[in-house]
């Protein structure tokens, strides 16, 4: 096996050594193989390895593997150290190669016993194929279904990315509408990313996380002896944000005092910091989020009518994770491999009976829901496939109630979907009822006569602080 003969040319097959016809064999091969001998040292290195590793043949051949093949797991774990001692196999294992040029590639791997024809173990072998094309593909097709972070094939998506491109070329004020953990400032992002402002700042400002007495001076900052503690003047997020973009999450919670000095800031682009004397002109894009229905809050008097017109001149709807037919395996998919990369921890995917569990769940939280659970998983997750058993308890829980082989009674199953569909609401009762189409009252008798347990908040006080 440690012939120096590359492979076998011309002649017949039938005149050739065994020797020769090993060589030609495993020049064949596209995948790169070699072969360690009891002491780890390399007797047998393909015409494959040598085009995916960059190392020759020659060079390699009697050297320890592991002074030549590095890969990220040959410290902690080596793969076909793992065979030799256990004599498990390891099946298309992802993991990272370095090359001679000391660049790190994508390959999947896979080892075997090497036996002797007494059937003595005489050494390992190892195979790996080059990912790189897979990876490139992989790019090509989520740079059709993806815009910055945002993932999804769905046809509510593929409208969102159609929109997108054409929206982020003007300068009109954009409302996006959906709701929590939906991703709105992603598409804020993608909306900035894709626009001619794209070199300037990108600012964000949580309208419901400020208190309502900092909201205008985080906005247009203040100057010096504005109030007490205020020794120096400080820009807001408006002047932070010239030239870019400012992203306004949450607006319907902002204050109404605060929402007259908002609409003179969009209708004259000047503002004047507090305890300032003169206006300030701003270049800037608003684009604003809100997991409020506005409409009813200008009808109810708490959201300004003439601020809403001005905030809605393009409206983009963000829908809700269980409206996203087949986007939580890709989601899904997105999270592990990123968590995979920034953790160094190989886990390769989903058995089918994970995925089932995801696909059967109903995520209130949405996309934000969807990766907790998948970092969950993978936390649990020792290597390999994530399975249904490194999923929380409750999605396990959930899934066995709907796998039962117990017929469930009409009241199981009212109780089931008032619960699911308050939970699509933020168990917001006074939304759930207009969703359902029912009274409000007729979901208070209802929740009462399921016994369901719910949060302690009404359809009220969802968006209270």
């Amino acid at each position: 096996m440690t012939s120096k003969s590359e492979c076998f040319e011309g002649g017949s097959w039938q005149d050739s050594s065994p020797q020769e016809r090993f060589e030609a064999v495993l020049s064949s091969i596209s995948d790169g193989v070699y072969a360690v001998d009891d002491h780890m040292r390399i007797a047998c290195f393909n015409r494959a390895a040598e085009e995916i590793t960059g190392y020759r043949r020659e060079d390699v051949l009697g050297q320890p593997c592991h002074t030549i093949l590095q890969t990220n797991i040959c410290r902690d774990a080596c793969a076909i150290r793992f065979t030799l001692e256990t004599g498990k196999p390891i099946v298309d294992l992802p993991i990272t190669l370095t090359t001679s040029a000391g660049e790190s590639i994508p390959v999947s791997i896979s080892t075997s016993l090497l036996r002797d024809k007494e059937g003595r173990v005489v050494g390992g072998v190892e195979t790996f194929r080059d990912l790189r094309l897979v990876e490139s593909l992989r790019r090509q097709v989520e740079e059709r279904y993806t815009f910055s972070d945002i993932i999804g094939k769905s046809a509510p998506m593929q409208k969102l990315f159609d929109l997108l491109p054409t929206v982020a070329t003007g300068d009109s004020t954009v409302l996006i509408r959906g709701e929590s953990g939906t991703g709105k400032e992603l598409v804020a992002r993608a909306l900035h990313d894709l626009s001619s402002r794209n070199e300037n700042p990108f600012v964000a400002v949580n309208c419901g996380a400020l208190p309502s007495e900092l909201i205008e001076s985080e906005l247009f900052g203040y100057k010096a002896g504005a109030f007490t503690g205020a020794t120096r003047d400080k820009s807001g997020r408006v002047a932070r944000a010239q030239g870019g973009t400012l992203f306004l999450d949450e607006i319907g919670d902002l204050p109404l005092p605060m929402q007259v000095k908002l609409l003179r800031f969009l209708q004259e682009k000047t503002y004047e910091p507090l305890g300032g004397a003169t206006m300030e002109a701003a270049d800037v894009r608003i684009v604003s989020a809100t997991n409020r229905n506005l409409s009813e809050m200008v009808q109810e008097r708490t959201f300004r009518e003439d601020l809403y017109y001005r905030l809605n001149v393009i409206e983009l709807n963000l829908p809700p994770l269980r409206e996203r037919e087949g986007d939580v395996p890709l989601l899904a998919d997105h999270f592990l491999r990123r968590l995979s990369l920034l953790r160094n921890k190989p886990v390769s995917g989903f058995s089918s009976e994970a995925m089932q569990a995801l696909l059967s769940h109903s995520y209130p939280g949405n996309v934000r829901e969807l990766e907790n659970l998948v970092e969950h998983a993978f936390v649990l997750c020792p290597g390999g496939l994530i399975g249904p058993e490194h999923l929380p308890e409750s999605l396990s829980i959930a899934r066995k109630t709907l796998d039962s082989s117990n017929p469930a009674t009409l009241e199981d199953m009212e109780r089931d979907f008032l619960r699911r569909k308050l939970a699509e609401h933020g168990y917001n009762r006074l939304e759930t009822a207009k969703a359902l189409g029912i009274h409000k009252t007729t979901l208070h008798r209802k929740i009462r006569r399921l016994g369901l347990d719910l949060p302690e908040r009404d359809g009220r006080s969802r968006n209270s602080k």
